[in-house]
C-alpha cells in the first residue's frame, strides 16, 4: 500500500487553474487531479489563508472517495483564500464562478464545502454565469449524454439535491423543510458506525460517542447516531462544548441540531472552547466522530481517547488528522494501527454518492430511496475491507490499497 500511495501522492495533477480576483485580495485556485473517464468533479471551499497544496490534497481525497461513491471520474476541488464572514464574499463568489464557468460547462463538477453553501450559492451563482448545473461538466465529460437526456438527468439531480425530507426518520423537523444536501453527509458518518459494528461484530446501541464540530455534518452525525441508540457523551465545537458522561438523550441532541445556530453549537451553558479541549479527550467513548476542519487531531488526543476505551472512528472530516501528508501521515497511521479508522472517502462520501445516484438514469426519487442508496454504499465498501481484511485494526489501511489500485 505505502509504494501505490506514494506513486499516487507524487503524481502530478492535470490541470491546475490560478485565479486572482480583479477587485479584492481573494485567490482561487482549481485543482483536477485528473480526468479519469473524462471529467472531475469537487466542491468548492472558501477560507482565509487557504492555499492551493491543500487544494491539491482534497481533489486527490475526492478522486480516491469516487471509488467508492462513483462516477468513475478523476478527483478536483476548487479553494479560495478569502474571508467568509467578508461582506464581499457574494461578488467574490460570483467573479469565481464566471471565470471557471467553461470548466464547469467541459468537464468539472462542483458543489458546496466549507463555508460556501450547495443551494444557496453554488447552484444559483453558477446558473447566473450560464452553467446549467454545477455538475454540468460531469454529464458533458463522463456521460456524454444527448442534448435531451442531459436535461432530464440534471433536471434530476436540480430536484433531488434541493429535495426537501418528507419523512421523520430522516429529519430533526420536517416542518423546517430539511433538504437532503443538509443531512446526507452526517447521515453517512453515523452510517458507517452502524455497519462497522454489524460486519466486525457489536451493537451500536449503548455506545459512548464524541462528536467534533457542530456544522451540518457533525450535527447531523451527531443525530443520527443518537437516534440509532448510541450515547453522545461530549460534543465540542469551535465556540465551546457540552458533557453529559450519561450521555444526552435523543430528544436533547435533536433539540441542540434545531438550536444551533448557523454552523456552531447554540446554547447559554456550554463550556468554554480552552476548557472543553482539555477535558473532552479524556471521555469515556467508544465511538469519535471528527466532523470539523481538516488536520486538526493530534496524536496525544487519539492516545488519550485510546486509553480511555476507543473502538472506532468515523471521519466526517476530510483527512482529519494533524499529518502534513496528503493521506496517510504518522498520525494516521499510528491511530490505524490501534483502532478501527474508517477512512473519510468512505465515512463521508454521503454528497459525492448523491450527485452519482442522481446522475444515473430515471432513479426514485423519495427519501427511503436517497438515504438507502447511501447507506448501501458505504456497507459495500466496509464490507470489502472486511473481506479483505477481518482483522479490527488497519482498516484504512485496507481500504486505500482497494481503492489505489483501482486508480493506478
Amino acid at each position: 500500500m505505502r509504494e501505490l500511495l506514494a506513486k499516487y501522492e507524487d503524481k502530478t495533477p492535470e490541470i491546475v487553474f490560478h485565479w486572482n480576483d480583479p477587485e479584492t485580495e481573494a485567490e482561487g485556485w482549481v485543482v483536477i487531479n485528473s480526468l479519469r473517464g473524462g471529467a472531475a468533479g469537487g466542491g468548492t471551499r472558501m477560507r482565509k489563508g487557504l492555499n492551493m497544496n491543500e487544494v491539491l490534497s482534497l481533489a486527490k481525497t475526492m478522486e480516491v472517495k469516487f471509488t467508492v461513491s462513483g462516477p468513475a471520474i478523476g478527483g478536483a476541488k476548487s479553494g479560495i483564500n478569502f474571508d467568509p464572514k467578508d461582506p464581499r464574499k457574494k461578488g467574490v463568489l460570483e467573479r469565481w464562478y464566471k471565470a471557471v464557468s467553461p470548466l464547469l460547462k467541459s468537464y468539472y463538477g462542483t458543489g458546496g464545502d466549507l463555508n460556501v453553501d450547495e443551494i444557496h450559492e453554488v447552484i444559483p451563482i453558477t446558473e447566473e454565469s450560464g452553467v446549467w448545473h454545477p455538475q454540468e461538466g460531469v454529464f458533458a465529460g463522463h456521460f456524454q449524454p444527448t442534448d435531451a437526456d442531459k436535461i432530464n438527468r440534471i433536471g434530476q439531480l436540480r430536484q433531488g439535491v434541493i429535495k426537501v425530507i418528507e419523512n421523520p426518520k430522516f429529519s430533526p423537523d420536517v416542518t423546517r423543510k430539511y433538504t437532503v444536501a443538509d443531512m446526507i453527509t452526517g447521515y453517512g458518518v453515523a452510517e458507517a458506525v452502524h455497519h462497522y459494528y454489524d460486519i466486525y461484530g457489536g451493537d451500536i446501541k449503548g455506545k459512548r460517542a464524541v462528536v467534533q464540530g457542530f456544522g451540518n455534518v457533525g450535527a447531523a452525525a451527531a443525530y443520527y447516531l443518537a437516534q440509532m441508540g448510541a450515547k453522545i457523551v461530549g460534543i465540542i465545537d469551535i465556540v465551546g462544548g457540552l458533557i453529559n458522561e450519561e450521555g444526552f438523550t435523543f430528544e436533547e441532541i435533536q433539540a441542540m441540531y434545531l438550536n444551533k445556530k448557523g454552523n456552531t453549537l447554540g446554547g447559554d451553558n456550554l463550556i468554554p472552547f480552552a476548557e472543553m479541549n482539555e477535558r473532552i479527550w479524556n471521555l469515556e467513548t467508544e465511538i469519535f466522530a471528527p466532523c470539523a476542519a481538516s488536520r486538526l487531531i493530534t496524536q496525544d488526543q487519539i492516545d488519550r481517547m485510546i486509553d480511555t476505551g476507543l473502538e472506532v472512528i468515523s471521519c466526517g472530516a476530510n483527512v482529519p488528522f494533524a499529518d502534513k501528508e496528503i493521506f496517510f501521515g504518522p498520525i494516521m497511521e499510528h491511530t490505524d494501527a490501534k483502532v478501527s479508522l474508517i477512512p473519510d472517502f468512505i465515512s463521508n462520501c454521503g454528497m459525492a454518492r448523491v450527485f452519482a445516484y442522481f446522475m444515473e438514469r430515471k432513479v426514485q426519487m423519495t427519501d427511503d430511496a436517497i438515504f438507502n442508496d447511501t447507506s448501501t454504499i458505504i456497507r459495500n465498501a466496509i464490507q470489502k475491507t472486511y473481506d479483505q481484511n477481518k482483522n479490527k485494526k488497519n482498516i484504512s489501511n485496507t481500504a486505500f490499497e482497494i481503492a489505489l489500485k483501482q486508480l493506478l
